[in-house]
């Protein structure tokens, strides 16, 4: 059985309408707003850059998912779906990541 980000952002989504923050970190996530939001997701992606370079595996896979579950969190507080970020990705395969980048407004 795999487990998909189409599954985590079904359930991200049943338990921000069911259910309350006493009960659920996601809701009590979302009732905190999108910035406190952000934060987390942000605390969990160096979390993940530390593994990585401390080449621990197990640790990396875990951040990893933390990071996942937390950018969906992040963009379900600011109205966002999976679906929204799929079609950015869908519309970017037309050409290569480095023509992608070049076009892009530098900063």
């Amino acid at each position: 059985m795999s487990f998909t980000l189409h599954d985590l952002a079904a359930t991200i989504n049943a338990r921000a309408a069911a259910a309350d923050g006493e009960s659920s970190y996601t809701k009590k996530l979302l009732d905190k707003g999108a910035v406190h939001c952000a934060k987390k997701f942000g605390e969990e992606a160096v979390e993940a850059v530390i593994a990585a370079v401390d080449d621990d595996r197990t640790d990396l896979i875990n951040e990893s998912a933390d990071v996942l579950f937390h950018l969906l969190v992040l963009l379900k507080s600011r109205g966002i779906t999976i679906q929204d970020v799929e079609a950015a990705l869908g519309a970017r395969t037309h050409q290569s990541g480095l023509q992608e980048k070049a076009s892009r407004k530098s900063d």
